[in-house]
């Protein structure tokens, strides 16, 4: 079973829900320029409505109680807070997140805020971005802002979202801010970002009040036993955390192991340190800013030898709508690794599937592959905190259908399905399982 103060959440990211880019001061993201780019994003879909949770959250909160659901996961727009980047805070920004809070604790449903999941103010993108050191003052300034203003009914926060793929998206995976870079130019670029995550950490420490929680959203190339044996699994769990080029900003300790633990990691750091700023070891003392929680994004995992080498799936493997492999053993072996690496209870801040869903002629979303697949994740992490791992929580990747980001609303991950032309919410058969879930704090999940 899971502890009785597990949460049971569900998450989402501003820019692909929120809409109303244009209203109330807030200025434009990365996003909002890529998706302007003819062919970025599939079927030229943007963010300019997405989910329009601007206007309608409170029945969208309200929805969240109505399924039992105890936990939200958001993540704040910087630019609807800080139009320029940093120096004068935009109150009506500030007012639109009170009043979602605000809604939210009305309703008994507990914020988790991400500080910052993807969406850059255009403003700092034009000064440099992420390659301008200044970053991290950037964002330690608005980390202060935010800590100081919501601390004292938020009492979870993140600070960066995949920073991963935010280096994808600098060496041509297709997302904002579409660019292609060497080795020479993303190394700093993610140095950059950890020092602005170590800043934002101690800047809140100072502003917010004491017992607020805080913790990192990491990702990274996960790998899993092909075999159920001892030596393999001790190979999947170095893949893990090793390095294997050319895809080093993939890596999950690259970024896991200066926050945790004060050090970049061997061999990665041999390779890469050239072309680190000559002050990183000074600035290793700023990112390791002691945190909380350790939150972890997963969704699937590759399956290794017991040499290490990564090696086919089975015939007949199960994948989800994008092609992405189903591979839940992976959550409960990512668990225990993270665990005991890092020494923080972890929680897992998105899981979840993208379906072939729609509407049913009865009215309904029937999404049986969701439910299923949920199933099946959530049994592994519960094997992981019965087998010693210290398990906080879970948060479902989406609470409703979005934007998701190059490949437009194509792909459905939602608990609840979204008609983008009516804005009308249908929660799916998944959603309605989720909720005795909760209410059984996991039990319902061995009835079969």
């Amino acid at each position: 079973m899971f502890k009785k103060n597990f949460v049971w959440g569900v998450a989402t990211a501003a820019y692909q829900i929120e809409g109303a880019c244009r209203e109330d001061g807030r200025t434009q993201s990365i996003w909002d320029v890529h998706c302007e780019k003819a062919g970025k994003i599939f079927n030229g879909d943007t963010g300019e409505t997405a989910c329009d949770f601007y206007h309608r959250y409170e029945q969208d909160v309200a929805l969240i109680k109505q399924l039992g659901i105890n936990a939200f996961r958001m993540s704040f727009s910087w630019n609807r807070i800080l139009p320029d980047g940093y120096g004068k805070v935009n109150v009506k920004g500030l007012d639109f997140y009170d009043r979602v809070i605000d809604q939210m604790l009305k309703n008994d449903v507990q914020p988790y805020v991400t500080l910052f999941h993807w969406d850059l103010p255009y403003t700092l993108f034009q000064k440099g971005g992420y390659l301008n050191r200044e970053f991290a003052d950037w964002f330690a300034e608005y980390a202060q802002v935010v800590a100081r203003h919501y601390s004292d009914r938020v009492k979870h926060f993140m600070t960066v979202n995949e920073p991963q793929l935010i280096l994808g998206a600098h060496r041509g995976s297709g997302k904002a801010p579409g660019l292609s870079l060497s080795d020479q130019e993303t190394v700093p670029i993610a140095h950059n970002i950890l020092l602005g995550h170590g800043r934002a950490v101690h800047a809140m420490r100072a502003a917010g009040n004491k017992d607020i929680k805080i913790g990192f959203a990491n990702q990274g190339c996960v790998f899993y036993p092909i075999e159920e044996s001892s030596e393999n699994i001790c190979a999947a769990e170095e893949a893990t955390f090793s390095y294997r080029l050319p895809n080093w900003y993939s890596s999950l300790s690259w970024y896991a192991d200066p926050i945790y633990l004060g050090i970049y990691p061997e061999p990665m750091l041999s390779a890469l340190k050239k072309y680190l700023p000559v002050t990183w070891e000074d600035d290793l003392k700023e990112i390791h800013a002691p945190l909380d929680f350790c939150g972890q994004n997963f969704y699937n995992a590759y399956p290794v030898d017991a040499k290490g080498n990564m090696v086919r799936e089975k015939k007949g493997a199960k994948y989800n709508a994008e092609h992405w492999n189903i591979s839940p053993s992976g959550i409960k072996y990512l668990a225990k690794w993270l665990y005991a690496r890092y020494q923080k209870p972890v929680l897992i801040t998105e899981n979840g599937i993208c379906c072939h869903d729609w509407v049913s002629l009865d009215g309904k979303v029937h999404d049986p592959q969701r439910k299923d697949f949920m199933q099946r994740y959530l049994l592994e992490l519960e094997r992981a905190a019965a087998e010693g791992a210290e398990v906080d929580g879970y948060f479902c990747w989406s609470f409703f259908d979005n934007m998701e980001w190059e490949l437009g609303y194509r792909p459905r991950f939602g608990l609840v399905y979204v008609d983008y032309e009516t804005q009308k919410r249908i929660p799916k058969d998944s959603a309605y399982w989720y909720k005795k879930v909760i209410e059984s704090n996991g039990e319902e999940l061995h009835r079969f």
